[in-house]
């Protein structure tokens, strides 16, 4: 499988993107799956219904299951460190592409997503982009190159335009080649 993050702060696009990928991934026939960083007390289940009747007294995993779907939650008694490693053991291995969303800092190779906007900004700080002190980001998405806070000497690819970035993807599909 090819493993590939998309990272970048709240409200640059990354959703967008990734959801945009995976349509394109699927016209051409390719399995893809997608880890997503979530924050701390998400939820997929709701109240009263089984599952959650079972996680809330105390099970520390809940598997449902269905033939056309499965779902996995885990309960941890303690905040857990997030390991992506340990997050692609747990998907099925037969998929092509896994796209990861999120997890601005790890070992991942990545995309970043950067889009200049209202809501990046911090306590009255601009966030400081990724690509110019980490090695992992391979590319930078953007609907606006010229608001770059800094010329990347990665490639720069167009947020607006996803078949361009599947189209890169596709072009360094070996070295995005997942080695567990």
């Amino acid at each position: 499988m090819k493993v590939i993050g998309i990272a970048g702060y709240s409200g640059a696009g990354k959703t967008m993107l990734v959801e945009a990928l995976v349509a394109l991934m699927r016209q051409r026939g390719l399995k893809v799956s997608v880890i997503k960083h979530a924050h701390h007390d998400f939820d997929v289940d709701r109240e009263g219904k089984d599952s959650w009747r079972h996680r809330k007294a105390g099970a520390y995993e809940v598997l449902l299951a269905s033939d056309r779907r499965m779902a996995l939650m885990r309960e941890y008694e303690q905040p857990a460190p997030l390991n992506v490693r340990e997050l692609l053991a747990q998907l099925d291995p037969i998929v092509d592409w896994v796209l990861v969303e999120g997890f601005k800092h790890g070992e991942l190779p990545r995309i970043e997503v950067w889009r200049l906007q209202q809501d990046r900004l911090d306590k009255g700080k601009t966030l400081e982009p990724l690509y110019p002190r980490d090695s992992r980001v391979l590319a930078v998405a953007t609907d606006s190159a010229h608001d770059l806070p800094q010329t990347p000497f990665q490639p720069v690819l167009d947020l607006n335009q996803p078949q361009q970035v599947l189209q890169w993807l596709l072009a360094h599909a070996d070295s995005l080649q997942y080695k567990n």
